[in-house]
C-alpha cells in the first residue's frame, strides 16, 4: 500500500480501517518513505504492507481493494499518476493466477524494494510461487547493485 498526495499516513490508516472488515490477523509494517519509481517528478510516497487471512477469492479481494482507492478518492488520470491511496494484490497464499486485470503475484514485486522491505519485516520466510525464492533472498538481490 501506498499514498503520495495528501495526508499520507491518514490515507493508509483509513485503508487499514476497512481491511480489517475483510482481514483477520491483520498486521501491519512500518511506514517506508520512498522516492516514486519510474512514475517521473512526483511527491515521495510512504509505503508499507499489511498480511492477513481472508475468506475472499483473489478476484473479491482485488475488487475490494479497488473500492476502498476510490472511497479515498484515488483518481486515474494517467498511468502511473500520483495517488491518495494505492493498494496492490502483492501475493495470495501459494496461487498463481493470470487474468484479466489480475495476476498474482504481482509481476514487479521481487524487484521493489518498497515492496520487499516492509513484507519482510513481517514474512521474510514467505516463498514466491514464482521463484521459489523466500521473501528475504528476494529483498538481499534486490538490494545489491546491478
Amino acid at each position: 500500500m501506498g499514498s503520495n498526495l495528501g495526508d499520507r499516513e491518514a490515507h493508509l490508516a483509513f485503508a487499514i480501517g476497512r481491511l480489517a472488515a475483510v482481514l483477520t490477523n491483520l498486521r501491519q509494517s512500518t511506514w517506508f518513505d520512498t522516492a516514486p519509481v519510474g512514475v517521473g517528478d512526483q511527491p515521495r510516497y510512504l509505503n508499507g504492507v499489511v498480511v492477513g487471512d481472508t475468506s475472499l477469492t483473489a478476484r473479491a479481494l482485488l475488487n475490494r481493494l479497488l473500492e476502498i482507492e476510490r472511497e479515498r478518492g484515488r483518481e486515474r488520470p494517467a498511468p502511473g499518476a500520483s495517488r491518495t491511496l494505492d493498494l496492490d494484490l502483492i501475493l495470495y497464499g501459494s496461487e498463481r493466477r493470470i487474468e484479466p486485470g489480475l495476476i498474482v503475484p504481482h509481476p514487479r514485486f521481487r524487484e521493489r524494494l518498497f515492496v520487499l522491505e516492509p513484507l519482510a519485516e513481517l514474512e521474510p520466510g514467505w516463498i514466491d510461487p514464482v521463484s521459489r525464492a523466500a521473501v528475504s533472498a528476494l529483498l538481499q538481490r534486490a538490494q545489491r547493485p546491478s
